[in-house]
Order: structure tokens, then C-alpha cells, then sequence
């Protein structure tokens, strides 16, 4: 039978960047659990990072990032018990129009429904601004987002300056229905 890794009512989350082999690994980590499983893929948005890092344009990242959908769905789609989600990292330092259009690209092409919702998880993963101007990215959001009553609107706000919470609850009041963190 499948492995017993935590409890039948615990969600198991996967993270994976959009890069096929680390995709091909990390649906081959949760095939056959009987848990609900949540794929959440990610790629930097930020303009530093696709200029610096990644050394694409919008256009072309936008096909990378629908390219590393396109593997999560030819390998995790047919299981079940599997819902997707997608994380635009450095989200609160990509331009908002583009956070939209790379995040209904997704929801399009995952075929986000009220009955299967994608995770769209927006995270404040260097926390430059105060938590109003990160709640205001987060209602453009939720005011915008194609298929928004598909869509799980998450969040991840980071600490650097000491007001992750208010961040948290800024952003909630602003639309957001999940709260992503980390303990350490």
C-alpha cells in the first residue's frame, strides 16, 4: 500500500522550482501518499532577478514559467488527490501587471475551478515597504485576478523589518484567505 507519512487530515506541500528535473523529483516524492498533496511551484518575477539572475525578459520568463506549469501538470495532473499552487517570489517587487498576467496564465492553464482552486501565493520575500503598501498589492490582486473564485489567495510575508504580522493581517483585510510561514 502507500507509504503512511503523516496523519490521513494533514495536506502535504511540495515546493519546487520550474525546472522539470526538480518537478520529475518532487511528484516523484509524493506519488502514491494518500494525503491531499499541494504542488507549489515557483520562479522569481522581480525584475532584478529575471535581468540578473535568470537573464530573461518578461516575455521569456513568462514561457518558462508556463513551460515548468505545463511539466507540473503532465506529471502530477491525473493524481488526485494533487491541487497546484504558484508562488511569483519576489512578488512584492514585480511590477503588479505582470504578477497578474504570469498568475492567470497559470489558474488558465492548471484550469483552476471553484471545485479544484489553484494556490496563487504572493510572498513579500524581501519585506522592503510597510505592510500598507503590501496589502495594497495584495487587493490589486484580489480586485484582478482572472478566475478569482478559483483561486486560493495566499500569502507570504517575510521579516526583515520586523512587521511580518502586520504584513499578515494587512493583507488578509485586503482579500488574502491564506497565510503561508515558516518556524524555525
Amino acid at each position: 500500500g502507500a507509504p503512511t507519512i503523516a496523519p490521513p487530515d494533514v495536506t502535504i506541500v511540495v515546493f519546487t522550482p520550474a525546472r522539470r528535473d526538480l518537478i520529475e523529483r518532487t511528484v516523484q516524492s509524493v506519488r502514491g501518499v494518500r494525503n491531499e498533496v499541494v504542488v507549489h511551484m515557483y520562479t522569481a518575477t522581480a525584475p532584478t532577478w529575471r535581468e540578473v539572475v535568470l537573464d530573461r525578459d518578461r516575455t521569456a520568463l513568462k514561457e518558462l514559467i508556463v513551460a515548468g506549469g505545463r511539466d507540473v501538470l503532465e506529471l502530477a495532473g491525473d493524481l488526485p488527490n494533487v491541487r497546484f499552487e504558484f508562488s511569483p517570489e519576489v512578488f512584492n517587487l514585480t511590477e503588479p501587471d505582470y504578477a497578474l498576467e504570469v498568475c492567470d496564465a497559470m489558474t488558465e492553464l492548471w484550469d483552476a475551478t471553484p471545485e479544484r482552486p489553484v494556490i496563487v501565493n504572493l510572498p513579500a520575500t524581501v519585506e522592503i515597504a510597510t505592510p500598507n503598501v503590501y496589502a495594497d498589492q495584495i487587493e490589486y490582486m484580489h480586485t484582478n485576478l482572472a478566475r478569482r473564485d478559483a483561486v486560493i489567495l495566499s500569502v507570504h510575508p517575510h521579516n526583515d523589518r520586523g512587521t511580518g504580522i502586520a504584513c499578515a493581517e494587512l493583507a488578509v483585510l485586503a482579500g488574502a484567505q491564506r497565510v503561508e510561514g515558516c518556524v524555525f
